[in-house]
């Protein structure tokens, strides 16, 4: 089927010029990074728990750690995001909206505000403050997983007390980010006006496809090496559970970035018509350019939620532990 052939009453051109279609890929767009921690926030809390438990031949507290450390992680995750990425991606918007006021003329002149290069810029903004912030987030996630077996699985409470190590993170929702805006927006836009962003911007701009996949497995590695050196440090996770829990969230970082780049590149692929029909049909639409960088932040974090949250704890819960026995064993 030729894509420029579209026909303006058919299922698939309604459903792509839908409104709300559009409105949640413009939100997407604004709030990669808060879209990204949402969905983890509530698969990381029903679907990998539930999926953990139904983990075979496998020692309940192992599995009981594997599932506080995914609760602890989602909530750590979304907490950042509530703090550190919402403030950045509203300074982005007021910049998208009125640029004139924040960036250089020369910068406006050189990329242009809808260009690929600024799109481009923009976007590592946004969904880099998830890798800026990794490694706190870690070392919170580790700090309250103990907090969590405690509660929720009401394992014998040690002398010390939750609270010496409580992540103290609930107050972050009482943090006014009001007359910050614009001052965060400033500081923005010094990186979008230095002049070797802007030509490293432009060189790579054809990447835009890719970028929130490459930004989300360095995170990710990021975060797991954090999370590995944290718990082996932990005088609070027991000593016979922290070697199944590292190599539990090695597993699941290594395989979900392996299947998650390789399925990602044949469905981008796949994918490639559809964007260009897409394109086509709302091809006089303003937002045009917000609506494809959506589909390109929503099409790897499906594909990565679903295999790390869905298809791979039982597989990377049961294969921690008997590594884990393997060793000890062979010592």
């Amino acid at each position: 089927m030729s894509i420029q052939k579209i026909n303006p009453n058919s299922l698939t051109t309604r459903f792509l010029k839908n409104k709300r279609v559009l409105k949640t890929l413009e939100k997407i767009s604004e709030h990669g990074t808060s879209f990204a921690a949402g969905t983890s926030l509530i698969l990381s809390l029903t679907v990998r728990p539930a999926a953990i438990a139904t983990t075979p031949d496998t020692e309940k507290e192992n599995k009981q750690y594997a599932i506080a450390n995914s609760i602890g992680s989602g909530l750590m995750k979304f907490a950042m995001v509530e703090s550190v990425a919402i403030p950045i991606e509203k300074a982005v918007k007021n910049i998208d909206k009125n640029p004139e006021k924040f960036l250089k003329t020369s910068t406006l002149e050189n990329l242009g505000k809808n260009s690929k290069s600024y799109k481009l810029i923009t976007q590592v903004i946004k969904l880099g403050t998830g890798f800026l912030t990794a490694i706190p987030k870690s070392i919170l996630t580790v700090a309250l997983i103990p907090i969590i077996m405690d509660n929720l699985f009401f394992r014998k409470r040690t002398s010390k007390a939750n609270e010496t190590q409580t992540p103290q993170v609930q107050n972050n929702k009482n943090i006014s980010f009001n007359g910050l805006s614009d001052k965060i927006s400033k500081g923005i836009s010094k990186i979008i006006d230095n002049k070797s962003i802007q030509n490293f911007a432009i060189k790579h701009q054809d990447k835009d496809k890719d970028i929130a996949k490459h930004i989300t497995a360095a995170t990710d590695i990021l975060l797991t090496s954090t999370s590995a050196y944290q718990t082996n440090k932990s005088d609070r996770i027991l000593e016979n559970r922290k070697k199944a829990l590292i190599y539990n969230n090695i597993i699941s970082t290594g395989i979900t970035l392996g299947f998650g780049y390789g399925i990602d590149n044949i469905i981008k692929k796949a994918m490639g018509n559809f964007v260009d029909k897409f394109k086509l049909i709302n091809a006089n639409d303003p937002k045009l350019h917000k609506y494809v960088e959506g589909i390109n932040i929503l099409r790897p974090a499906i594909i990565f939620a679903a295999i790390y949250y869905g298809i791979l704890p039982i597989f990377s819960t049961y294969m921690s532990e008997k590594i884990d026995k393997f060793i000890e064993k062979h010592k």
